[in-house]
C-alpha cells in the first residue's frame, strides 16, 4: 500500500508543479465560494423592536379607525404596508409592567411573577435578550423600561427613570455605581431624546461584526400627553371625530361595571365627562382648581351614586374635553411618527433596512373616549388590542394583513425563531413565524386568547378585576370584583400606601358576552340571551382550558376561586 501511495504522489507532482498558479486560483475560488455561501446561509437578521406606550390601534391610519381621516401616522402606515399587519393582536393584561414582562419572558403573569404594576423582572428572567445573546446577538435597550430591576441581561441599556418625564428625561445607565445610581439627563422632548440616543448607540456602541437586537421604547403617548412645543398648532382647527358611545353607551357593560340602576358608573371607569366623580379627564389635562384634585372613593356620598344623565350642557362640555384630550394625545403620536421618519432615514442611509426585522407595537391599547372611558385596563377592544406590524423583506411579503390571533407572549418565541433559534420550552407563547412567511394561518393555530386584569379599582381609574376569553367572533368576560390579596383577612398584607387604590372595596360579580361580528363596538351585552346559550357554554369551557393550560387558575387565591365557583353558572 505504501508503494502505491508514493507512486500516486509522484505521478501528480509534476502536473502540480507545472500548473501551480492554476491550482492556487482554483483552491482560493473554492474556499471563497464556500465561505460566501456559508455567510449567506448563516447571517442572522438584525432585529429592531419598537414599542410605544399606550399607542392604540385607533390612532393609526392603517387600522382604518374613525381617526384614519386625520392621517395621524403617515410614516408608521408606510412601515406597516412594507410588511405584515396583524388585526388581532391582543395584550395579556392591559397595563404597562405586566405587558412588558410578557414580551420579555414569553410567559403569562403567574409564571413570570409579574401580575400588576408593582411587579418587577429580575435579570435572570429577561429571557428574550438572554436567548438572542446565545445566538450571537449584541443586545441593547433604549427608552422606557418600567420593570424596576436592572436590565442587566442586555449588553447595553439607557432606560428612563421609572415612568420617565416628557421633558429633559433622566436615564439610568451602566456605570461604576450599583443600579440605579448611574444616571444621565438630556435636554429636550423624550421622543426626540430617545431617538437621539438610539442613533447614538448605532454610532458609538454597535459591534458591526455581530447581528443586533435593539429594543427602542418611547414614553409617548402615555398620559398626561405632553407634546413637543413644535406640535402645539397641529390639529388646532380640526374637529376630531367622536365615538357615539361617548354620549350613549347603549347596553354595554353589566351590573359589575354599571351597578344597580347605573349607580356604580359614578366611580367605575375614569371618564371623559363628569360621570366619574373621582377621576375624569379634565382633571388630568386642564390647569385650574380641579387639576389633579382627584377624590377618594370613601368620600363619595350615597346620595351621589345616582344614575348618570348627560344633558345638552354636559354633552357640550364632554365634547370640549374630548377635543382637547385627543389633540394632546395625537400631538404626542405625531412626535413618534416624525421621529420614526428620521430613524428609518438613518437606517436606509446606513444600509440597515434589508437584513433587519423591524417591529412596531405598543404595550397595550387605550380608550379614546369609547364608552366614555379613558386609560386602558379594560378587556374592551380598544384597550385589549395592540397594534402590531413587522417588516422583513427577505421573508415577509409587503402589504399583507392577517386576522390570526396572537398575543404579546407570542412575540419572544417568534423573534427567536426568526433569528434562527428554537422556541425555549419554558415559554408559553407560540411562534407565528410560519404565518409571517406564508401569510397562511395553520389549521392548528390558536383560536382564542386569554386576558386578565388583576389590580382592581386601582389608581382612581376604577376598573374591577376581571378575566376573559376572546375568539375571532366572540368575547366572554367575567368580573369577579376583588383584589388578588384577600383584604377581608385581618392578617393579610398588601401595599396600603399605593397611590389612589380602593382594594378593599368589592364590586358586583357579573358576566358579559359580545358578538363581535354583529356588534364590533361592544354596545350590546348578550349574556343571558338564550340564542347564545351553546356559544357561551363553549366559551366557558375554553376559558377553563386556557386557565389550566396557562397556569392562570386561582388555586393560590381561594377568596377569588370561591367567587368563581359560586357564579360560574349564573
Amino acid at each position: 500500500m505504501s508503494f502505491k501511495r508514493s507512486s500516486i504522489v509522484f505521478a501528480i507532482r509534476p502536473y502540480f508543479t507545472m500548473n501551480k498558479s492554476l491550482w492556487v486560483l482554483i483552491l482560493l475560488f473554492s474556499c471563497s465560494r464556500g465561505n460566501n455561501e456559508e455567510t449567506k446561509e448563516t447571517k442572522r437578521p438584525n432585529i429592531i423592536y419598537i414599542m410605544a406606550d399606550d399607542h392604540t390601534s385607533q390612532a393609526f391610519g392603517v387600522y382604518g379607525s374613525r381617526l384614519a381621516s386625520l392621517n395621524p401616522t403617515p410614516t408608521l402606515d408606510s412601515l406597516a404596508k412594507s410588511g405584515m399587519l396583524f388585526e388581532n393582536c391582543f395584550v395579556n393584561n392591559s397595563i404597562c409592567v405586566p405587558s412588558r414582562a410578557a414580551v420579555l419572558t414569553g410567559q403569562r403573569a403567574q409564571t413570570n411573577g409579574v401580575i400588576d404594576l408593582e411587579g418587577s423582572l429580575p435579570p435572570e428572567k429577561q429571557f428574550l435578550s438572554m436567548e438572542l445573546k446565545k445566538l450571537g446577538y449584541q443586545t441593547a435597550i433604549v427608552g422606557k423600561w418600567h420593570l424596576k430591576e436592572e436590565p442587566a441581561s442586555f449588553d447595553y441599556y439607557k432606560v428612563l427613570n421609572q415612568q420617565g418625564t416628557y421633558f429633559d428625561p433622566v436615564f439610568r445607565v451602566q456605570g461604576n455605581e450599583p443600579w440605579p445610581s448611574n444616571e444621565i439627563q438630556y435636554e429636550g422632548h423624550s421622543s426626540d431624546v430617545i431617538t437621539d440616543q438610539v442613533i447614538n448607540w448605532f454610532e458609538k456602541e454597535r459591534e458591526e461584526d455581530k447581528p443586533f437586537f435593539l429594543m427602542y421604547h418611547f414614553k409617548a403617548p402615555h398620559d398626561d400627553f405632553e407634546n413637543a412645543p413644535r406640535y402645539e398648532d397641529y390639529l388646532e382647527d380640526v374637529f376630531i371625530p367622536e365615538p357615539q358611545s361617548l354620549y350613549d353607551n347603549g347596553n354595554n357593560g353589566s351590573e359589575a361595571t354599571r351597578g344597580n340602576n347605573d349607580s356604580l358608573t359614578r366611580y367605575i371607569g375614569s371618564s371623559v365627562s363628569h360621570r366619574n366623580l373621582i377621576r375624569n379627564q379634565a382633571m388630568n389635562i386642564w390647569q385650574g382648581p380641579n387639576y389633579k384634585n382627584y377624590r377618594d372613593a370613601e368620600d363619595i356620598l350615597p346620595n351621589e351614586l345616582v344614575k348618570w344623565e348627560m344633558d345638552e350642557e354636559e354633552k357640550q362640555y364632554t365634547s370640549e374635553v374630548y377635543q382637547s384630550y385627543l389633540k394632546k394625545y395625537l400631538r404626542c403620536v405625531k412626535g413618534i411618527d416624525d421621529n420614526m421618519k428620521r430613524f428609518l432615514a438613518y437606517l436606509k442611509s446606513n444600509g440597515l433596512l434589508e437584513n433587519t426585522i423591524i417591529v412596531y407595537t405598543s404595550d397595550q391599547g387605550f380608550m379614546l373616549g369609547e364608552h366614555d372611558f379613558i386609560d386602558k385596563r379594560w378587556m374592551y377592544e380598544e384597550s385589549l388590542r395592540m397594534p402590531f406590524f413587522i417588516r422583513f423583506p427577505e421573508k415577509i411579503k409587503a402589504n399583507t394583513r392577517t386576522d390570526a390571533i396572537i398575543n404579546n407572549t407570542d412575540f419572544a418565541p417568534t423573534l427567536i425563531e426568526l433569528a434562527g433559534g428554537e422556541k425555549p420550552e419554558y415559554m408559553q407563547g407560540n411562534s407565528f413565524k410560519s404565518i409571517l412567511e406564508t401569510n397562511e394561518e395553520p389549521e392548528d393555530w390558536q383560536k382564542s386568547t386569554y386576558y386578565r386584569y388583576w389590580m382592581h379599582l386601582a389608581h382612581r381609574h376604577g376598573n374591577p378585576a376581571h378575566f376573559g376569553v376572546r375568539t375571532k367572533e366572540y368575547k366572554l368576560i367575567f368580573y369577579y370584583g376583588k383584589y388578588w390579596v384577600d383584604t377581608d383577612n385581618p392578617e393579610a398584607e398588601w401595599n396600603k400606601s399605593s397611590w389612589g387604590n380602593d382594594f378593599t372595596t368589592h364590586t358586583p360579580v357579573a358576566w358579559e358576552f359580545y358578538d363581535l361580528k354583529k356588534d364590533p363596538r361592544e354596545m350590546n351585552n348578550l349574556y343571558g340571551n338564550p340564542d347564545y346559550k351553546e356559544t357561551i357554554a363553549h366559551l366557558k369551557e375554553e376559558l377553563k382550558r386556557l386557565r389550566v393550560e396557562l397556569n392562570e387558575t386561582d388555586e393560590d387565591y381561594p377568596h377569588i376561586q370561591e367567587v368563581i365557583d359560586k357564579h360560574w353558572n349564573d
